[in-house]
């Protein structure tokens, strides 16, 4: 039985305290083994399940080697960037950073996040005046570090948070950009859901004889949640989400597609049927993520509709449901997405639609949670397919068939009669004649060959 304690793991009273105004009572299984592995000076490669502390694990123990340079001066100088926590999407390094912040709430170490779809003027002011702990997604550092705006140079510490992610979403060419900037004396951490060969691999190129930590099998998703796929084909599966959404027990759900367009394609729909959606995916600007988030949250939306850029990184708070309406092509996305529910304890729901022409990407994600999901055959009435046709969008009446005939079409006599050409005079022409059509040739002189 786990009683080690946050002051067991030799934090400092300043972070006790912030730990303690935050409810936290005793570590999670990934913060007992990490935070002292850190503490040691270590490289880590840790590996746990989402919604298990991952945040805390790395973050309190960086606060507590940052603490001696803690500075209440108000010199830049004082307040270089000395830890750097790289993530793959703007909500999490949003969460990140507000995490960071209340653990330090007693200390004088800053914090700041940096990240794309907001002007870049904005952050460049607050880097000026010097963070200790930045946290940032690598596109929009490197545009920091394009500018001159931030320099790398005197980091102690770099952190990259759900590298899997990072991999899946293209960021290699960024991070090694990024690497290639940093001090060669530095610890190094990396965290991460899901243990591919292609994150063992980066592991190898930053990390130095690194300690690893598995607190679940790798790939495994919470015991927590109870998974289910209904197997639906594609022109039902709007009436069935419909009718899951309007169920006693969807009180908070998130419904994950695989692209932009579905995902307001569906909102709207939803929302057309009394059902309070709204819609988080990249093409909409980075406040009205957080506005539509917040608004989640607070329960003034039941159903958020996503896409996998808010696979990751999205933590609320005693989340009952997700449903995916469309499930991803890549096994790991799906761990990740049900990840959201079942957090820190808590009991969820993960529910799955699967149309025919998806069943083998099902077949996929069993293979590698290494679980069979619970099937059900669902059936929609046809009744139920028409409610979720909006009253003004009517149904068009459908156009009675008519077989062609096959008997011989009337028969028209004059098309049996021998094709004879018209002839016509030609009409007396009443205007003068061309002059230059009548006008004689002028005569050429003949060459005259010698006879030899």
């Amino acid at each position: 039985m786990n009683t080690v304690s946050f002051a067991d793991l030799k934090l400092a009273p300043e972070i006790l305290k912030a730990l303690t105004e935050a409810g936290y009572s005793t570590p999670t299984p990934i913060q007992a083994q990490a935070i002292p592995v850190v503490l040691s000076g270590e490289d880590l490669m840790a590996g746990a399940q989402t919604g298990t502390g991952k945040t805390a694990a790395f973050a309190l123990p960086m606060l507590q080697q940052l603490l001696p340079h803690a500075s209440a001066s108000t010199s830049p100088a004082k307040h270089p960037v000395r830890a750097l926590i790289l993530v793959p999407t703007r909500e999490l390094a949003v969460q990140v950073e507000e995490s960071v912040k209340m653990y330090a709430k007693y200390t004088s170490l800053r914090s700041l996040v940096v990240y794309g779809g907001v002007d870049i003027k904005t952050q460049t002011p607050h880097l000026k005046t010097g963070v200790e702990i930045l946290v940032a997604t690598p596109g929009r550092l490197l545009d920091h570090i394009e500018q001159k705006t931030v320099l790398l140079n005197q980091v102690q510490m770099l952190v990259l948070d759900e590298a899997d992610r990072m991999l899946d979403m293209g960021f290699m060419p960024a991070l090694k950009r990024i690497l290639a900037l940093l001090p060669r004396r530095r610890q190094s951490l990396m965290f991460s859901a899901t243990f591919s060969d292609d994150i063992k691999k980066l592991s190898e190129d930053f990390l130095i004889y690194p300690s690893l930590i598995e607190v679940a099998r790798s790939n495994a998703t919470s015991d927590n949640i109870k998974q289910k796929v209904y197997l639906v084909p594609s022109e039902d599966k709007h009436a069935l989400l419909a009718k899951l959404l309007k169920g006693d027990d969807a009180k908070q759900v998130i419904v994950f597609t695989k692209t932009k367009l579905t995902a307001s394609r569906l909102t709207r729909q939803l929302q057309r049927e009394g059902i309070e959606a709204d819609a988080i995916h990249g093409d909409r600007s980075q406040s009205e993520r957080q506005q539509t988030l917040e608004a989640f949250k607070q329960g003034k939306v039941s159903v958020l509709i996503a896409t996998d850029v808010a696979a990751r990184g999205l933590d609320i708070d005693h989340l009952p449901m997700v449903i995916n309406y469309e499930i991803p092509h890549a096994a790991e996305d799906y761990v990740h997405r049900i990840g959201r529910t079942g957090r820190a304890g808590a009991s969820g729901t993960a529910l799955s639609l699967v149309s025919p022409e998806e069943e083998k990407y099902l077949v996929e994600i069993e293979k590698l949670i290494k679980t069979s999901i619970e099937k059900e055959q669902a059936s929609v009435p046809r009744a139920q397919r028409g409610e979720t046709r909006p009253q003004h969008e009517p149904r068009e009446p459908r156009q009675a068939y008519h077989k062609p005939s096959l008997s011989k079409p009337a028969h028209d006599p004059w098309f049996d009669q021998p094709y004879v050409p018209k002839v016509t005079e030609p009409a007396p022409s009443t205007s003068k004649p061309d002059i230059a059509a009548v006008k004689p040739k002028a005569q050429i002189p003949a060459l005259f060959r010698r006879n030899s």
